[in-house]
């Protein structure tokens, strides 16, 4: 098979947001304690935080961090994780039916983050509180000293304000699990009520109101053009949710699913455009693309286990054990993101650590990168600078999602500093290798190529704790320069980063 993909100097998407390459850690089963927080491991550091899960985190290079939640903020009392860690108290989390003991709070989460040199995105509860406990939070967080929330930052040892500039308000408001669920009216007023208080405190947050949780929810997409109609003055960006599953286990159709992906941001992106419209409004709302991933190899069991236990603590909870195909699912998504680089300026991968995540870990043991460690690894290393529009000459497959589904799924990005060109590519089909010429026009001459694949023959191949090699990258020895481009013959199913030097 060969594609002939296109890449101009003119014709350019946008510049990348570096947050695109964001993730994201949740109060949930193990993705805090025995995830990223372990005291008495043998890596520990004086805060009781794995360094050996810090080192993969620096490695997959993510700018900021969302963080308490998910599902678990609609009921977190932020004041209960501050203060000497033996007054802290137990609670009982409604959103997964489990035990918290708040060992770990803001000032532990801000430690970790400055260590693994992340910025901190922080959500306020917005289900089973509302505007002054979130107007209380922040001042906690980012005023310098002198009133009441900030002064007891500074007796509990932090002197210094965060100065944390991107807040979430609220978590998946529209989704009838949430605690606190409310209607679009019901939760656009409180938001928007909310975005001005904090506004009246530091105008220059950027803050994220919630949209759908996934393109499925009966309330889709009025939910965003009610939302929005209510916020669209105070907020900077809305909030979209997506998982992929593959219960068929059928890969073609599976890899189809990042034109639903596509589909949903380019409707909601008219949403937006509609309400600016409609409000005669200069300003720009963006989305923040705050939870994404592969989800489904654990879940309807763990559903059926939730209900079961007995409230434990950090129990195995969402801990999907990715294979080879969900490398491919991985990267596809990636790539939608930055050919929406122009709307989606922030984007989370949930989670970072054991809950549906590219990093595990062993209590008490090793930590190893899971398959989709890598295409992450990749764009956000790699994927910075100017997203490109490309012309993609290639066949084409029918799926049940979308009809026209091109084999091949790339993105090119231009590092102008670096002088390079990188490609993400990914052959979808199982059959046939696929030539790819890359022509590039208006760079400059191209010097050099370099190919990394990542293949297994093995679609359900996975990387576990007594075999963390078993999908990696490898070099490839295929690409050659093509004139201004280059050529280069990938096999079936796999994975390429492709990067030409200027």
């Amino acid at each position: 098979m060969e594609a002939r993909v296109t890449a101009h100097a003119r014709y350019t998407i946008a510049d990348i947001d570096k947050r695109l390459y964001g993730s994201f850690l949740e109060h949930l089963g193990r993705a805090v304690y025995t995830g990223i927080y372990e005291p008495g491991h043998p890596t520990a550091d004086e805060n009781g935080m794995r360094r050996d899960v810090l080192d993969l985190v620096r490695g997959l290079d993510t700018p900021v961090c969302r963080y308490p939640g998910g599902n678990f903020v609609s009921a977190y009392n932020w004041e209960d994780g501050i203060g000497p860690k033996s007054e802290r108290p137990t609670r009982l989390d409604l959103a997964w039916r489990t035990a918290e003991s708040n060992q770990v709070g803001i000032h532990e989460f801000a430690d970790w983050a400055k260590a693994a040199g992340t910025e901190m995105m922080l959500a306020v509860n917005l289900g089973s509180r509302g505007l002054d406990d979130a107007r209380n939070f922040v001042e906690y967080v980012n005023h310098p000293g002198g009133s009441y929330w900030s002064d007891l930052r500074r007796k509990n040892g932090q002197a210094d304000p965060w100065n944390v500039k991107l807040w979430c308000l609220g978590n998946e408001m529209d989704g009838p699990w949430q605690v606190g669920h409310k209607t679009a009216v019901e939760y656009g007023h409180l938001a928007n009520e909310t975005a001005k208080a904090l506004r009246a405190f530091d105008d220059s947050l950027e803050l994220v109101v919630c949209g759908s949780s996934h393109s499925d929810m009966p309330t889709y997409p009025q939910w965003e053009a009610t939302v929005l109609e209510e916020t669209y003055d105070q907020v900077d960006y809305i909030s979209l949710h997506m998982y992929f599953e593959n219960y068929e286990k059928k890969t073609s159709e599976f890899l189809a699913l990042p034109e639903k992906l596509d589909r949903y941001i380019g409707t909601v992106g008219g949403v937006i455009d509609y309400v600016k419209a409609k409000k005669r409004s200069k300003k720009d709302v963006r989305i923040s693309f705050d939870e994404w991933n592969v989800w489904y190899h654990e879940r309807r069991s763990d559903s059926k286990r939730m209900k079961e236990w007995d409230w434990p603590h950090a129990p195995v909870l969402l801990e999907d054990v990715y294979n080879f195909e969900d490398v491919l699912q991985v990267g596809c998504i990636l790539n939608t993101f930055i050919r929406r680089a122009d709307v989606v300026r922030i984007a989370c991968i949930a989670q970072l650590v054991n809950v549906i995540a590219p990093i595990m870990t062993a209590p008490g043991g090793a930590a190893w990168r899971q398959t989709i460690y890598f295409p992450f690894q990749f764009a956000s290393n790699h994927g910075r600078g100017t997203a490109l529009r490309l012309d993609v000459d290639c066949a084409h497959y029918d799926a049940d999602i979308a009809a026209g589904v091109s084999y091949l799924d790339i993105a090119g990005v231009h590092d102008a500093d670096a002088g390079t060109l990188t490609f993400f590519a990914i052959n979808r089909h199982g059959e046939e290798a696929m030539t790819i010429d890359l022509c590039v026009e208006g760079f400059g001459k191209a010097k050099s190529v370099e190919h990394t694949l990542i293949k297994h023959d093995d679609l359900e191949a996975r990387n576990t704790k007594d075999a963390p090699e078993t999908v990696v990258p490898v070099k490839a020895n295929g690409a050659t320069i093509s004139g201004n481009g280059a050529q280069v013959t990938v096999p079936p199913y796999s994975y390429s980063m492709i990067r030409i030097t200027l």
